[in-house]
């Protein structure tokens, strides 16, 4: 059969390869600011926007979604073409894919410091970016499917398994996740209340996880590795097993971040077992990638790509050992809340998801520019002070996790808390926090090194131009099986009948977790004392979400005596009913508050905001001063209240018409009772205090868990 010509797209690969390092190096740096506020609270002191609640999430977004998705399109861009042995579908497609998703996250790093967020972990972004980021991955999705259906290879490659998966799951979980209602621009409230809503997060948290850091990079470990080692892939049957049982687990191991929490104790149990159960694929996996290096080992003490890839899947080989394990409740009793998470959650990025990127830039430098790598010395600089980052980084972190969790259950004979100031566990882990940060520097100087060096191989090499190739197209034959096909080998050319299998794989976990909880009243006992907020108090936290205050603190008081004597009567699943988002927390850096309503005067509330360390003597809290001196923005307290009635919040209409009055009331009665203070009346005496947002944070800190006397449960 005569042979097609046609040419590969490098450009956008191009493209994409100089958005993963500049994304990359800004996302590391946002990181190494956010922890040197750990030691150095007060070093961008009064900047609202550079505020550790602010920039938590800016790096999280900038690193997950602009540094690792690029490096993702960067690789998928490549490889499917060759796969597929055709061009990408379109290539106006692939540049709107380029610019759009470029866009989306410049509008992250615009409004996250402005503090416009959802605050929901790694979904932090409002309503209009939402959108945006559906249709974008949507024209992605269009373009990768269009490519498969036009190739001329006619089985496609098990890479291209993990990229559909990829797409499939990531669309569906940001869907749901993201249904919420907007009130403003950049306002909206989830659609989901307390519970349901951590439980929909939780299923999306956990999962972004899965299929934007893990399936498709396990993608392009699946093309990359045998072409870095010249090797076949170790066992296409083991790809096939790996596959399959990773992406339908996968899905039903969310409820793992939820334990010991007021999630149904069914819920709960779900998340364990799959989670548990997850270490088999996930293994599977990194037995397939470290085994494909058979007999090309001597190549990994000469080529810096290999030793990238072979800490990269040892890292995530590690990083899903230990995850099934933090899905035991007696290990997730000691690891949850405390920085173990934050060393467990490092790894997998550090090691997999950067060390990945690292070695597969490495390798197309090479490739597109048509050149030799600039330096091989500094690409083995690299990766060696890399991995003493990752070593600095994680250790640390290990170490002050297992000592927060001893401090905060330890109990003197009489009794009492060993450590009854939380402060005490803070301080202790300090230095463990100077270490994290000197271990981002030396990652951070790993990729700063890395864009050197592909910067001077692109200028010692040629242009970057299409590559012109030669195919056979395919030939038409049956859909059904022919003789001698094995049954995966013919699902591998019905591209749409394997994309319908891989959606019900992954639809079933959830549907099964998320539907009950959402259908059936019983999951979550209502408490006839548990109120709506106040106007005043919806305004509060609608600024405590602002400047991330959920990012160090929890709202979940779990089961155990050290909590309840530390914080007061566990959290029951019926305080959280009227919560557009839910803000359980998944760090302690500071103490928990869902019991802190009434614990303190107006007063300390005040004087805590202004200044932590008047209060808290050692706290690493920044000041929020820009809190007493901006006026409480009420132009959409009316409509946020209308939203809450749509979404079953029992406001009369009598309360909504007269929201703003009850707002000015509440925040006199607050301003009148701080007056009680000489010192505050000697600095704010002339002062319109009562305008302020301070007022409004102070009324919402007020009301946290003072719905329910001790040991009230449900209706009755």
């Amino acid at each position: 059969m005569e042979k097609e010509q046609f040419y590969y797209d490098n450009k956008i690969v191009r493209m994409f390869l100089i958005a993963t390092v500049v994304w990359g190096i800004v996302g590391m740096t946002v990181g190494l600011m956010v922890a040197l506020l750990f030691n150095f609270p007060n070093y961008m002191e009064g900047i609202s926007w550079l505020s550790f609640g602010r920039l938590r999430p800016l790096h999280t977004n900038a690193v997950i979604f602009a540094f690792v998705g690029n490096s993702f399109f960067m690789g998928m861009y490549y490889s499917l073409q060759r796969l597929l042995k055709a061009r990408m579908f379109n290539d106006t497609l692939s540049k709107i894919h380029f610019w759009g998703w470029q866009l989306i996250i410049v509008a992250a790093a615009i409004t996250l410091p402005l503090g416009l967020t959802s605050s929901k972990e790694y979904a932090e972004l409002e309503w209009p970016i939402d959108i945006a980021i559906a249709v974008i991955w949507v024209i992605m999705g269009i373009n990768m499917i269009g490519t498969i259906l036009k190739r001329r290879q006619r089985h496609i490659y098990v890479a291209i398994w993990f990229y559909l998966a990829t797409f499939v799951t990531i669309a569906v979980l940001h869907i749901f996740n993201n249904l919420e209602l907007p009130v403003s621009a950049f306002k909206s409230y989830s659609v989901y209340a307390g519970v349901q809503d951590a439980l929909v997060q939780w299923w999306y948290g956990h999962n972004a996880v899965a299929f934007f850091l893990t399936t498709p990079i396990l993608g392009l470990m699946y093309y990359f590795v045998p072409k870095a080692a010249n090797r076949p892939v170790y066992s296409y049957r083991l790809s096939i097993v790996h596959f399959w049982s990773l992406i339908f687990i996968y899905i039903w191991a969310g409820p793992h971040h939820l334990l010991y929490t007021a999630l149904p104790e069914w819920a709960q149990n779900l998340g364990t077992v799959f989670s548990i159960m997850l270490i088999f694929p996930s293994w599977g996996g990194m037995i397939n990638g470290l085994l494909t290096l058979r007999g090309a080992w001597d190549k990994v003490r000469e080529n810096p790509v290999l030793k990238f890839f072979v800490v990269a899947i040892t890292g995530y080989g590690m990083a899903t050992f230990e995850g099934p394990m933090l899905s035991f409740k007696t290990l997730n009793a000691i690891g949850h809340y405390t920085d173990w998470i934050v060393a467990h959650v490092h790894i997998g990025t550090l090691a997999w998801n950067g060390f990945m990127a690292a070695g597969i830039i490495y390798w197309l430098a090479t490739k597109l520019w048509k050149t030799e790598l600039y330096s091989k010395k500094l690409a083995n600089a690299h990766f060696w002070i890399g991995t003493l980052g990752i070593l600095f980084y994680a250790i640390p972190l290990y170490v002050a996790g297992f000592t927060q969790a001893s401090m905060w259950k330890q109990f003197n004979p009489d009794g009492t808390l060993v450590y009854g100031n939380f402060l005490e566990t803070v301080t202790q882990v300090l230095p463990m926090y100077a270490m994290r940060a000197f271990g981002g520097t030396l990652y951070l100087t790993g990729f700063i090194l890395l864009a050197y060096n592909v910067y001077k191989t692109a200028k010692a090499g040629s242009k970057v131009e299409d590559e012109l190739v030669e195919a056979a197209p395919l030939k038409k034959i049956t859909t059904r099986r022919t003789a001698g096909e094995g049954w995966h080998s013919w699902l591998e050319r019905r591209t749409i009948l394997f994309t319908v299998l891989t959606t019900l794989a992954i639809a079933i976990g959830g549907a099964v977790e998320i539907i009950p909880l959402l259908t059936i009243d019983e999951n979550i006992p209502k408490i006839t004392s548990v109120k709506p907020y106040t106007p005043l108090e919806l305004e509060g936290r609608d600024i405590y979400i602002r400047e991330g205050c959920n990012n160090c603190h929890s709202q979940m008081i779990r089961p155990f005596r050290s909590e309840v004597e530390r914080y007061g009567e566990y959290s029951k699943a019926g305080e959280f009913v009227y919560d557009f988002p839910f803000l359980w927390g998944s760090k302690r850096t500071g103490p928990d508050v869902h019991r802190i309503g009434g614990k303190y005067n107006n007063n300390w509330h005040f004087n805590h905001m202004l200044d932590p360390r008047s209060t808290s003597p050692g706290s690493i809290m920044p000041r929020y001063s820009w809190m007493y001196t901006d006026d409480l923005d009420t132009s959409h307290t009316q409509g946020k209240m209308e939203a809450m009635v749509k979404l079953g919040v029992p406001y009369s209409q009598s309360e909504v018409d007269k929201g703003l009055f009850l707002l000015r009331n509440q925040a006199e009665e607050i301003e009148k009772s701080l007056r009680q203070d000489p010192e505050y009346v000697r600095n704010y005496g002339e002062s319109n205090m009562q305008d302020k947002e301070i007022m409004a944070v102070i009324a919402y800190l007020q009301r946290l868990g003072t719905d329910i006397k001790k040991g009230e449960t449900a209706e009755n």
